[in-house]
């Protein structure tokens, strides 16, 4: 009797997500797909902790359900929010053999490679700043690096609604950096932690002093994914290996076709699905 075969389940609160699909399938093209964006309920960065908690795990139900063993919360804000709850209360009552795995350990872990002054910038949604996931966790490995995190509420929105290459972006995303370089001027990296920013890179390079460098979660994370797959040997041989990915919205298809599309780099058809 041939074994069940398991797909990799990817969790937005929306689009973001998609830029870190987009680098682990680059690295791991081999593996199925699916990825689940709760468009509907956008943003998760200003929603409380019970709220995001409840979302996140509506959706990790879902994937489970549709043949997914291993999901990685491509969503900043899950990770922060509901990531540790999920695994220490719930993860248990799925079954053996399951995985919920976050974006932001495998950036911490490696926080002394970004900044050579030991002054780290960290750009993110509300919801993640006052979360202080990333502070605790770079803390742990790393107690000498200062982190001056930074909220910018306008960015999602404006990467949400196509708006990120106007002109009209470069007042937000500037603001918000000298707002982050007046509270501290010796920052020499700037990490993106939030999986929409990477669309307004451009922006940023463009308002952010050419020394400092910038760090984005996507291949890092594809990376660090590769690693736990090499050793989970189990995990890894159960996994489905037919190269596809199927997209699933909470929302409109056509909106998410149009602006997933652009995180992706390709065309992208997606499918309705309730939580």
């Amino acid at each position: 009797m041939t074994e069940r075969q398991y797909n990799i389940g990817i969790f937005d609160s929306g689009f973001g997500g998609l830029s870190i699909l987009k680098e682990i399938r680059r690295t791991l093209p081999e593996y199925s797909y699916i990825y689940l964006g709760d468009n509907a309920r956008a943003p998760y960065g200003t929603r409380s902790f019970e709220t995001v908690y409840k979302y996140t795990l509506q959706a990790v139900t879902k994937l489970f359900e549709m043949d997914c063993n291993l999901i990685i919360l491509a969503c900043n804000t899950a990770s922060a929010k509901a990531l540790r709850t999920i695994q220490q209360k719930d993860l248990a009552h799925f079954g053996p053999n399951k995985r919920v795995l976050g974006i932001i350990r495998p950036c911490t872990e490696l926080a002394n490679t970004f900044t050579k002054n030991k002054n780290l910038g960290i750009v993110a949604t509300k919801g993640t700043v006052t979360s202080h996931s990333y502070e605790i966790e770079i803390q742990k490995f790393y107690p000498d690096i200062k982190i001056t995190s930074h909220a910018c509420p306008m960015w999602v929105p404006l990467v949400e609604n196509g708006e990120y290459a106007s002109d009209g972006a470069d007042f937000f995303v500037k603001k918000e950096l000298d707002a982050l370089l007046l509270e501290n001027p010796n920052i020499d990296a700037l990490l993106l932690g939030c999986t929409h920013y990477p669309l307004l890179l451009p922006k940023i390079r463009k308002y952010l002093p050419q020394h400092i460098a910038i760090v984005e979660q996507g291949n890092i994370v594809a990376e660090s994914l590769k690693q736990y797959l090499s050793h989970h040997s189990d995990l890894e041989l159960s996994l489905k290996k037919q190269s596809s990915i199927i997209f699933y919205t909470t929302d409109s298809c056509d909106s998410f076709d149009s602006i997933g599309g652009t995180f992706m780099q390709e065309s992208i058809s997606s499918q309705k699905i309730q939580l």
